[in-house]
This record gives structure tokens, sequence and C-alpha cells, in this order.
């Protein structure tokens, strides 16, 4: 039986040659070491040792017992932190929890946590205050305005240097959101033949936001959605802050003879502003976007597209300010 080869174990042992410690000499009267070959410290020594047994307890753990390896567990991923804008309508709350769940069950085992701008609980900065590691920060927001430009980096400048977080392209505009608005419109009744599409238009109503960037958003996806319907005039209208409002969009179309008009709900959750522009609907008016398929496949799109970026720390997020015109461009690419 062949002694087992273990020289691969401890690859220094050419430092300590046996002709070199005799076994009836006492270390302290073996002949020195040859210049070209200085002791090495026992200092290092203890290291190597150390990192050896280590190695050797790393790989054993990836052997059964029969001695074949086991396959190495896959890194875990970043946790995605989706985040809402949060209202005081209960059904918000149970809405988003929806989709995320629809996003869990298209992606088992990962980790997906919600935090809220304001009005719901959990908050952002109170979510990011339980990861440690690596997190994706997905904005379940549609447009490039003040919560994605301020209120994100600024939650993630507070979030303590425990977290390496990278942060999404807010939802709008993409081909995934048109699709999730497309068929809510169909739910609501939209059945256009060519007798009725002469007549007939579409408010595309958004919250409305000062920044140029979030109305540029929005008008792109009004663009969208028109082509999807076929041509079909789609007209962004805001609840606030923006012009034109819901009824000054309804009165444009009603000018261009387009009298049977929808209201398209570009909103990812039930709430005040929701339901008032709904109730202007002439015709008929879509249910916000919600947990429709499409909006979870886009939560995880965004998700992956933010993998391929470098993560920002606490301080990187403290320059966000300084830095605003970049992450303007950035995401207008996304």
């Amino acid at each position: 039986m062949t002694e087992p080869e273990t020289s691969h174990l401890f690859p220094h042992d050419h430092l300590f040659p046996q002709s070199q410690l005799p076994r009836d000499q006492p270390f302290s009267q073996s002949r020195p070491f040859p210049q070209s070959r200085p002791p090495l410290p026992l200092d290092s020594t203890a290291q190597l040792l150390t990192r050896i047994t280590a190695q050797l307890g790393s790989q054993l753990s990836h052997v059964r017992l029969n001695g074949t390896p086991t396959s190495m567990p896959p890194p875990a991923r970043p946790a995605l932190v989706a985040v809402a804008h949060g209202s005081r309508d209960p059904g918000a709350l149970r809405t988003v929890t929806a989709l995320l769940e629809r996003v869990r069950e298209l992606r088992p085992g990962l980790d997906v946590r919600l935090g809220h701008i304001e009005l719901d609980r959990p908050l952002l900065p109170d979510t990011l205050a339980g990861l440690e590691g690596e997190a994706v920060v997905v904005p379940l927001l549609l447009g490039r305005g003040h919560h994605v430009k301020h209120d994100i980096p600024h939650a993630l400048a507070t979030a303590g240097r425990h977290l390496s977080a990278r942060v999404a392209a807010p939802l709008g505009p993409h081909p995934l959101l048109v699709e999730a608005l497309y068929g809510r419109l169909v739910e609501a009744g939209w059945d256009l033949d060519a007798r009725t599409v002469r007549g007939s238009g579409v408010v595309l109503a958004a919250a409305g936001s000062r920044d140029p960037d979030s109305a540029a958003d929005t008008r792109r996806t009004a663009m969208l959605l028109s082509e999807r319907l076929g041509g079909v005039p789609v007209l962004p209208a805001y609840a606030s802050a923006a012009s034109p409002t819901v009824p000054e969009a309804l009165r444009a179309l009603a000018a261009r003879g387009r009298h049977r008009v929808a209201v398209a709900s570009y909103f990812t959750a039930p709430g005040r502003f929701a339901a008032e522009s709904a109730a202007k609907a002439p015709w008929i008016a879509a249910a916000p976007m919600g947990a429709h398929p499409a909006m979870a496949r886009l939560v995880l799109h965004r998700y992956e597209e933010a993998l391929t970026r470098t993560p920002t720390t606490a301080r990187d997020a403290e320059l966000a300010p300084l830095l605003a015109p970049a992450l303007t461009s950035a995401l207008a690419s996304a």
C-alpha cells in the first residue's frame, strides 16, 4: 500500500529539508539555514497553517462521505427593494403586495422587500436599515420625477455603509408597461372595430410632476400606447402639478371628433388621484396597472438591468445631487 501524496498540502516543506534538522541534535544546535533560503518567520508559518486549515475545511465541506464532490451553492443574489409611493387608500398596499407576490413567483428564492416614500409602512429608510450587503432598489414609479432623483438617493445616503445598492430605472416608459395599460383597458371593455375607431380616443391619466423629464416620460408612454391601440389618439393628462388636466384632455379630444373616450389609469396602485381621474371618464375607465403580469415581468427586468451598473454606497448617494444631470441621462437611455 503506497503512502498518500501530501506534498501539495504543505508547499513550503522545501524550506525545512530533513538534512538540515538531524534527529539527534536539538533545534538550537542544528546548522543555520543557507543564505539562499532565509528562515520563515514564525508568524508567517502560523498564518500559512491557518490558511491551509481553512482551505482544507472549505474543500471538505463540499465532499460527501463517499468522496464525491458536492455542487457549490450559488452566491446569493442582491435583494430586490421595491419602492412604492404610498397612499392613504388601503387598497394601494394590498395591490403592491400582490404585485410583489407575482415577482416572487417568477423568481423563487429572490429576497424581495418593500419600502414606501411616504404615507405607508414600511418606509424606505426602515427597509434599507434591515439589509446588509448588496441590494437593487427598483422604483415602482412611472417616470423620472422628484422621488427618483432626490428622495431615493437621500434614503440611500442615510442608509449607512453596511449597504451597497444599485438603483434601477423607473418602470416607465417601457413596452411592458404599455402591455399592462392595454390589458387593463381591455378588461374595462375596450373593444373597437373599424366603425368605432374613428370616434374613439384615450386619456392617459397620470399623477403629474413639475419635473419636465417626468412629463416627457408620460408623453412617450402615451405615444407607445397609441401605437399599441392601432393609432387611436392618446393624450396624457395630470391630476396635479402639470397640465392638461383630465377634463382639458377630454375637451381636446372632443374638439377632434373623439367622443368615445376611455381613461387609462397611469398609476401603479389605487389612490385619490386614480379615483378622481376615473370618475371623469365619459365612457370607460381602466383600473390601475397594479399586479398585472406584465408589471411583475417589468420589475424583474429593471432589477436585472440594474445589476450591470456599479453599486452605490452611502457616500455615493451623498454626492447624487451633484451628479443629477448624469443620472437623468442614464435613466433616459434605460
